[in-house]
């Protein structure tokens, strides 16, 4: 009975880990989300917003094209630090992760500390990820 009892709780437990592999991204697919990951925070890490801008998503600019003054105040920021609080899977299949950055003013030199949430989806057509929720917002509350 003991015995039973232990391999339907093995099976049980093999289910639902197979399950959850085959509902996230595939091995390949979190290969990329990494290296996208990697080469999106040295472009935002280097306040490189223009190089930042090519990792969004084209629905979203589409949706939220950015204005000139939008552009300008980018480059009036430095970024500091930026690191990652967590992350996780989210029901639709994206991934979010919370990002706590450090930003610092280039003209009154004044540091201050914002979180981000990024969302990242794969694009099964262009075989990438995409952020999905634009560009940082680095004056938030302001």
């Amino acid at each position: 009975m003991q015995r039973r009892l232990i391999q339907s709780a093995i099976a049980v437990l093999l289910g639902v880990t197979m399950a959850a592999q085959a509902a996230g991204p595939s091995r390949s697919q979190r290969n990329k989300l990494t290296q996208t990951q990697d080469a999106y925070v040295a472009a935002v890490r280097w306040s490189d917003f223009e190089a930042a801008e090519g990792f969004i998503d084209p629905e979203y600019w589409r949706a939220h094209p950015l204005t000139d003054l939008q552009r300008e105040r980018y480059k009036q920021v430095q970024v500091s630090n930026y690191r990652e609080r967590s992350s996780g899977m989210a029901a639709d299949g994206a991934v979010e992760r919370r990002v706590e950055m450090g930003v610092i003013n280039r003209n009154t030199l004044a540091e201050r500390t914002v979180m981000v949430t990024e969302r990242w989806r794969w694009d099964p057509d262009a075989k990438r990820w995409w952020q999905a929720q634009g560009l940082p917002d680095l004056w938030q509350g302001q």
